[in-house]
């Protein structure tokens, strides 16, 4: 069997979310067994000049949502951005899970050379659908999943390679 558009993105896409959502649920157990305030971790950077965890979280749902979305020729949904703890911040990524799983392989296959244009503060960006999902959304969102990973791992979050890679 051939690597599709779909195989390429919703399988990931899903198994990155269960990631992240396994390592949000562990650091929100610690933090509360530890007594640290979670608002602490939610709102941590690992330098002043990045986003903190909750924005990693969002920009990486907002990766995965609205890649399955374009490639399927729909327009994907807008979240308000306001999640401020961890349990919002699950309930996020449930959500995001919940759209991309609702899509079936026939809606994306095909889509490899499907034109995709996106508005950004330094531009219109185009890319062909295979483009757009190779060399900017897996990239990006493994980006967000692995600094969201490192902020808690550097607060002493126990998570491991494991509990990044997911279970298989």
């Amino acid at each position: 069997m051939s690597l599709t558009m779909y195989s390429a993105s919703v399988p990931a896409f899903v198994r990155l979310l269960g990631s992240l959502r396994a390592i949000l649920e562990k650091a929100a157990a610690q933090a509360e067994a530890r007594k640290i305030e979670p608002a602490a971790l939610v709102g941590f950077r690992l330098y002043p000049d990045m986003f903190p965890l909750s924005r990693q979280v969002q920009i990486a749902t907002d990766m995965m949502k609205g890649c399955v979305a374009r490639l399927a020729g729909v327009e994907p949904p807008r979240y308000e951005d306001s999640e401020t703890t961890f349990a919002e911040l699950v309930a996020r990524i449930d959500k995001t899970l919940a759209f991309i799983g609702q899509f079936q392989p026939a809606q994306i296959d095909g889509s490899e050379d499907k034109a995709i244009q996106l508005k950004s503060p330094r531009g219109e960006l185009n890319f062909s659908g295979q483009d757009y999902l190779q060399f900017f959304v897996l990239p990006n969102a493994y980006f967000h999943v692995t600094t969201a990973y490192n902020i808690l791992r550097h607060n002493g979050v126990e998570i491991g390679k494991q509990d990044f890679l997911g279970r298989a």
